[in-house]
Parts: structure tokens; C-alpha cells; sequence
């Protein structure tokens, strides 16, 4: 049905290229590319069949990225890169004229912040264009804002409070490691909290609020709110809510490692000066902690995400959560990753499926909860993260 390039070969780029070869019927043809082909050649080698091609291409590098997507041409380029190669790749889809879905928003190398104003400003273009750009289809952002939207469209009238709550109830063995790439992770956590109140932000220090949640199948955890990119896009989307907010779970050597790491600087983006060479101390400490692919080995227990809302249905006030929990060992057993690349990965694969079967196709920029959730919803029950729902219960915030 279709041809589609895949950028990056992390994790989450191993579950995409996984999970797309084993959907022929849709993904006709595939290309797995980065920075450097081998770990590419690797994936590829491990699926098996033929039916992964690879490249290399510098994903900051907008001439190696048009001189790559013109030879292979795709209706659809995958962007699981970095989040600062977001723009790069969108300026690169725009001249090749090849629509564009990533997994995480914009976030410049040099400033620790993420918002959608800098691919939101590319709607003109797309829109002229006649080409599609899909943002943030991982899960949180992607299968979250999701849920709020099928939320919407079939639970509630409005939806007044919403709380995003992501649990990861697994162990991996490791003294300190990140599920996801080091640097964005850290940098990601230890930014100050934010949430939606009454039309306005609110912001608070670094982990400054939190509470015990409990969790199916996991149990109670402490869960810290945090800021997360979905929350921009939600409550411009949704103007009945009254407050959104996001929660994480963290261990407490977790975070014991983590103001450590602050504290001694190597969270840092600024560059120093080492031996006569310039090196910025967080994509240092990224070379020296375990890659997240890598994990998936050990990775005992399982992760648990959903959304919790509150709201009004027929003048009645309802509660409604809405979850999905995905075992590492499952996810390893099928794809070699762990279960937080394996979440991101999944939801990535089906919506270029909705791409490519014109589900899920407009011109412009836009997030994933404005398009129809009812097609995505039932492909994920069919491709490994099924979905449970739970009405009119107590959901703890």
C-alpha cells in the first residue's frame, strides 16, 4: 500500500521497523535510516526476509535528508529521530514534497524547553503544500491525546479535568538508566513543572508536587507532576478544561541519581572546555549510561499509562480512565526493547497506517487528537498495546 522511510534506529526506531515489516499489507516497502547505517544493517538483520532497506543520512543535515528521501521516495517519512531534528526533517519533507509524522515536538539543542509553537508555524506551508504532518504519535504525547479525544467524541459533553498519568512499574538491573534517550530524558525531568488552571499556566519547582497513585496491577507509587508537551496542544483543542495536568512515576534512587547529577553539573548543556576540546556535559554523561535499546534484556515488570478525567455527560458529573499496562517481557519476547520504546514505537507504526490508508490525511500540521480516533483505537487492541476503560470510579485526583 505503501512506501515509508524510517529516521532513527534507537529503540523506538527497532519496534517501528519491527512492527511495520510484520504488516506487509500495509507497508509495501521500508527504509530504516541514521546517522550510522550499522545499527540500522543490525535491526534489519534480526527482522529478517529482505524486507528492511537502510541508509545513512545526517538528520540535521537537510541536503543529505532530500538527497536520501528523492532516491527512495516515500509517501511518508517517520521521523524517530531527536527532537532537535524535528525542523531539519520538516524542511526537508517540504522540499521533496513527502508528508511527515514524528513521535515528541520541537526542543532546540541549546534551550531545555519543548512547545509546538515552532512546527505549528509550518501549517501554512503543509497546508499549501497539500502534505500532512502527524505530531506526536508515540504514546505520551500520542496514545494519550488519543484517549482524550475518543474521551470526547463518546464519554463526555465536556471534559473538565484531565490528568495524564504515566507509571513505570519495571526494573531493569541498572544502578541508573533512562527508558529513552539520556539527554532528552533528563533534561525533560528536570525541567520546572507547568500545568493548565482555569486558562492560564501555572508553574512549580522541579518535582515539587507529588502524591501516591495507585496503578492497575502495579500497586500505589509515587507519582511527581511534571510538564508534558500533550498538555499544549490538549487544552488548546479542548477550551472546556479547566485544569490538565501530567504525573510520572520516579524511584527514589532514581531521583537520588538525578540530583546528583545536577548538582556535580553534568546535566549541563552548556559546553566546557576538556583538553582543548569543547564538550557539553549531558551528551557526555548520554556516551557513558546504558543505551535504552539495550535494556530490554533484564527488564522485568510492566508499565502502566492512561489519562483520568472528569467531566459532564447529560448534566451528570462522570469520572473515566482510560489505560493501557504493557509488560518489558512481552515486549522484548516480540520486538528485543523494552517496554517504554515498545509504547512509543506501536502507536508511531499505526499512524502511518492511518496515513497510508487515507484515514488520517489533511493538509497541514496537525496533532493527533484532531484527527478521528475510532480507526486508531481499534488498532491498538489489534497490534499489542490493548486498552482498558474504567467508568465512575474514584480516580485519586
Amino acid at each position: 500500500m505503501g512506501r515509508v522511510l524510517i529516521i532513527g534506529a534507537g529503540g523506538v526506531g527497532t519496534v517501528v521497523a519491527h512492527k511495520m515489516a510484520s504488516l506487509p499489507e500495509v507497508f509495501e516497502d521500508i527504509m530504516l535510516a541514521s546517522r550510522t547505517k550499522s545499527k540500522c544493517d543490525a535491526i534489519a538483520r534480526n527482522i529478517g526476509n529482505d524486507r528492511i532497506k537502510t541508509a545513512q543520512v545526517d538528520a540535521d543535515n537537510v541536503p543529505e535528508l532530500v538527497e536520501l528521501i528523492n532516491g527512495f521516495k516515500p509517501d511518508l517519512v517517520v521521523n524517530v529521530a531527536l527532537p532537535y531534528q524535528d525542523l531539519t526533517i520538516m524542511d526537508a519533507c517540504l522540499e521533496c514534497k513527502v508528508s511527515y509524522l514524528d513521535t515528541a515536538n520541537y526542543e532546540p539543542k541549546d534551550e531545555a524547553k519543548f512547545e509546538y509553537k515552532w512546527q505549528w508555524a509550518y501549517q501554512e506551508r503543509f497546508k499549501e503544500a497539500g502534505l500532512t504532518a502527524i505530531l506526536g504519535c508515540g504514546f505520551d504525547p500520542g496514545v494519550t491525546s488519543i484517549f482524550t479525544a475518543h474521551a470526547a467524541k463518546h464519554v463526555f459533553d465536556e471534559i473538565h479535568y484531565l490528568d495524564i498519568v504515566d507509571c513505570n512499574g519495571g526494573d531493569h538491573g541498572k544502578a541508573f538508566a533512562t527508558n529513552f534517550n539520556p539527554e532528552i530524558n533528563i533534561r525533560e525531568v528536570t525541567q520546572k513543572g507547568k500545568f493548565w488552571e482555569n486558562g492560564d499556566w501555572v508553574l512549580t519547582e522541579p518535582h515539587e508536587i507529588h502524591k501516591p497513585l495507585n496503578y492497575p496491577n502495579i500497586g500505589e507509587k509515587e507519582s511527581y507532576l511534571i510538564y508534558h508537551e500533550e498538555l499544549e496542544s490538549l487544552v488548546k483543542n479542548y477550551p472546556t478544561i479547566k485544569r490538565a495536568r501530567f504525573w510520572m512515576t520516579f524511584g527514589q534512587e532514581y531521583l537520588t541519581h538525578l540530583r546528583v547529577i545536577q548538582n556535580i553539573g553534568m546535566a549541563s548543556i552548556e559546553p566546557i572546555n576538556y583538553e582543548g576540546k569543547e564538550i557539553v556535559p549531558i551528551q557526555f554523561l548520554k556516551a557513558v549510561l546504558p543505551a535504552p535499546e539495550t535494556l530490554g534484556d533484564n527488564y522485568i515488570g510492566e508499565t502502566s499509562i492512561g489519562c483520568r478525567i472528569r467531566g459532564v455527560k447529560d448534566g451528570e458529573e462522570k469520572t473515566y480512565y482510560i489505560y493501557n499496562n504493557c509488560k518489558h517481557q512481552d515486549a522484548f519476547k516480540e520486538t528485543g526493547t523494552q517496554a517504554v520504546s515498545y509504547t512509543t514505537g506501536v502507536p508511531a507504526t499505526i499512524g502511518a497506517m492511518m496515513f497510508l490508508q487515507d484515514k488520517w490525511k489533511k493538509p497541514g500540521v496537525f496533532n493527533v487528537e484532531e484527527f478521528n480516533p475510532d480507526p486508531f483505537m481499534e488498532q491498538l487492541n489489534k497490534l499489542g498495546l490493548p486498552w482498558n476503560e474504567i467508568h465512575d470510579a474514584d480516580i485519586e485526583l
